[in-house]
């Protein structure tokens, strides 16, 4: 096969999807813990990130100034609806989009810009400095080579093993990731593994080079609930050893719950609310976020209700906007039952770490000192007019998110 197929950006013989990483979980065993983050500045520094797709009906506009940071030892996830833009935003970081993709704003990993450099440059960080892990391995994973094989391509490539020193690290890194008989799998093909063992293999190639930043889009997916498990607790580990840097995608909040240090929330392709963990689950500021947090269903709810009745889901009413076009407006405004005249005619902003703000087109360009509807406190920043809670509106229990309902 082509270089261009190989792991990562890693080129050789493997052919599998680009070299993956994934996001760990943090603190011990089965709870959160506290990030090593570095106090060094971010080891991933992203800014007015956008992302539009060429096509025959029109271009599509994907991702519209997203920015973000991430520091050593830290985890930040991405969640939101499938089609918000978590996906393209991370294969954007790696380089990895098609073609017909114009990427705009600035990717810099430990200060090198990563945005309009070369593909020999991009093929030097992706699998070494820089590793992404997607959403199912089995179609990740080259189905015609051993695992032992497409790990060892990630050694050979970028520490410059032999065959033999490649094998015997597989071997290695197959064991530290907790598959059983390491010695015997690693001749093994990726159809004669578990879907756990396969998530597990995709690990061990992430970080077989101790990359800076692990990318890991939906790293659980498709995953029974004691397997997801087992994945979570061994990121942990692996990301308390490693110190490495991780932005984790995903829609399940229990896995954010779990995972991250800090969460930022994503709508029609923007970035509507940024917010350490604890802080989003406990005092949500943007109603999209309301909502979200009010769609997951709650234990005891069926049993509360009356005989014969059954406690009906909430959901977000209204459809996703199309993305033809990036207006400047709140894009969730139709959603929102807290939507005004003022929330149709401007667009929010979000404030970002150093007094920065997402999404700005004042004089300052989209990262000047702050813009209309940007609202931060403690770290906790909202792209919304009209924000739930903190001091700037009003709490949310005294309020309604965007599904009309009082929130719990």
């Amino acid at each position: 096969m082509s270089e261009s197929s190989g792991t990562s950006g890693t080129g050789g013989e493997s052919g599998t999807s680009p070299a993956t990483g994934t996001a760990t979980g943090k603190g011990s065993g089965t709870g959160k813990g506290t990030g090593a983050v570095s106090g060094g500045g971010p080891v991933l520094r992203v800014r007015d990130l956008s992302v539009s797709f060429h096509a025959e009906e029109g271009d599509v506009h994907a991702v519209d100034g997203v920015g973000f940071d991430v520091g050593e030892g830290e985890v930040l996830a991405v969640v939101g609806e499938s089609g918000c833009g978590k996906s393209v935003t991370s294969l954007a970081v790696m380089g990895l989009l098609p073609g017909t993709a114009e990427v705009g704003g600035s990717v810099e990993l430990r200060g090198r810009e990563l945005v309009g450099a070369d593909e020999k440059s991009l093929r030097r960080v992706r699998g070494s400095e820089l590793s992404m892990i997607f959403q199912e391995p089995m179609t990740s994973l080259n189905p015609v080579l051993t695992v032992g094989r497409q790990i060892g391509e990630v050694l050979r490539r970028h520490q410059g093993l032999n065959r033999r020193q490649a094998r015997r690290r597989a071997v290695e890194l197959l064991e530290s990731v907790g598959i059983p008989a390491p010695g015997r799998r690693v001749d093994e093909y990726p159809h004669q593994l578990s879907g756990g063992m396969r998530q597990r293999v995709m690990i061990a190639i992430a970080v077989a080079c101790d990359p800076a930043v692990l990318i890991a889009d939906e790293p659980t997916t498709a995953l029974d609930v004691t397997v997801q498990a087992g994945i979570l607790d061994l990121l942990t580990s692996l990301r308390e050893r490693l110190g490495t840097a991780i932005v984790l995608i995903t829609h399940d909040l229990g896995v954010v719950a779990h995972a991250a240090d800090r969460v930022l929330v994503m709508y029609a392709g923007r970035a509507v609310e940024h917010a350490p963990a604890d802080g989003l689950f406990a005092d949500p500021r943007h109603p999209y976020t309301r909502g979200l947090l009010d769609a997951v269903p709650r234990p005891g709810e069926r049993a509360a209700a009356p005989p014969g009745e059954r406690a009906p889901l909430r959901e977000i009413p209204g459809m996703v906007p199309g993305l033809s076009r990036q207006p400047d407006e709140c894009t969730f405004s139709p959603r929102c039952s807290r939507a005004d005249e003022r929330c149709t005619a401007e667009r929010p902003v979000l404030a970002l770490p150093g007094g920065d703000s997402s999404g700005s087109g004042g004089p300052g360009g989209r990262y000047g000192s702050g813009g209309p509807g940007g609202h931060a406190d403690s770290g906790h920043t909202v792209a919304c007019l009209h924000p739930l809670g903190g001091p700037d509106g009003p709490s949310s229990a005294d309020s309604t998110a965007s599904t009309g309902e009082a929130a719990p």
